[in-house]
């Protein structure tokens, strides 16, 4: 279990933080850049799982909190120099990608078609999980540029992918369930006043 006696610790004043297993690094690395977008992305998710409970709806709610934890999971994975032993260490693996892939099959199952991009808004659930997509789809990013220097796990890449397409989806059941219409995207020549 984590025991933290102390929120700071003046070891980063110098402009480098630890890795797990101890070893020191820039705090503008690649692999700190990386995990530090994870964790803006589990902040968000955590304002809208907040507001998922808010709203009353539990299914999202509770598959965000799995994902919040799972995320902290993926982080520790990545704030783990390269070649470190990660055994005993919570990773994430292939079936939690396809949990994700389920759950989207999940909320979209009786969904209109799509046929027209859709804009954030029209509720704070939706807007919320539209801005934990654009930072998932940032932190898969980071991931990525990381990926291309030291070399991460393809269930690791794989998850940040369908979990940004979860988060569309769970968008769209927030609009449904709420009975808001959706915000479509009409091209330029489409644009009028009302």
């Amino acid at each position: 279990m984590v025991k933290i006696n102390r929120i700071y610790t003046r070891t980063g004043d110098d402009g480098s933080t630890g890795l797990v297993g101890g070893q020191r690094v820039a705090k503008n690395c690649l692999r700190v850049s990386a995990y530090g977008d994870v964790d803006e992305l589990n902040s968000f998710l955590g304002q809208a799982r907040t507001l998922a409970h808010k709203v009353q709806r539990s299914e999202l709610e509770q598959r965000l909190e799995i994902i919040q934890n799972e995320l902290f999971d993926l982080g520790a994975e990545l704030a783990s120099a390269p070649g470190a032993d990660l055994s005993g260490m919570p990773t994430v693996a292939l079936s939690q990608v396809s949990r994700l892939e389920h759950w989207i099959d999940e909320l979209c199952d009786g969904m209109p078609e799509l046929r027209s991009f859709v804009l954030p808004g029209g509720t704070e659930l939706n807007s919320a999980l539209h801005i934990a997509r654009a930072v998932c789809r940032r932190a898969e990013r980071a991931v990525l540029t990381l990926h291309q220097d030291q070399a991460v796990s393809e269930p690791l890449r794989a998850y940040l992918n369908r979990l940004s397409d979860l988060l569309f989806a769970m968008a769209r059941f927030e609009s449904h369930a709420s009975g808001i219409s959706e915000y479509l995207w009409k091209p330029g020549a489409n644009r009028e006043l009302p």
